[in-house]
C-alpha cells in the first residue's frame, strides 16, 4: 500500500504533500532526522490527512494533483488553513 499524505507546520503556516510506502517512518524522518531538505526548515510537522492507494502510480498521480494550484486550494479550504 502506498500513502499520499499532507503535513502542516502551524509555526510557519506551511503545507507539505508527499507519498510513501511507510508513513510512520516518513513522518519520523520529516520531524526528527536529517540535516538536509526543505521540511527540516519548518519543523514540527503535523499529519493532517492521508489517503491509501494500491499502486505507486495511483499515489503519484494523487500527489501531483494535490501539489497543483487547485489541490492546494482544496487543502486550505478543506482543513481551514
Amino acid at each position: 500500500m502506498f500513502k499520499v499524505y499532507i503535513l502542516y507546520s502551524e509555526s510557519y503556516n506551511k503545507i507539505y504533500v508527499g507519498f510513501t510506502g511507510n508513513l510512520e517512518e516518513r513522518l519520523k524522518s520529516h520531524n526528527e532526522l536529517g540535516k538536509k531538505g526543505w521540511t527540516r526548515l519548518y519543523r514540527p510537522w503535523k499529519l493532517i490527512h492521508f489517503e491509501e492507494f494500491q499502486t505507486k502510480q495511483e499515489a503519484l498521480c494523487r500527489e501531483k494533483e494535490l501539489k497543483s494550484g487547485k489541490g492546494r486550494e482544496w487543502i486550505r479550504k478543506t482543513f481551514s488553513l
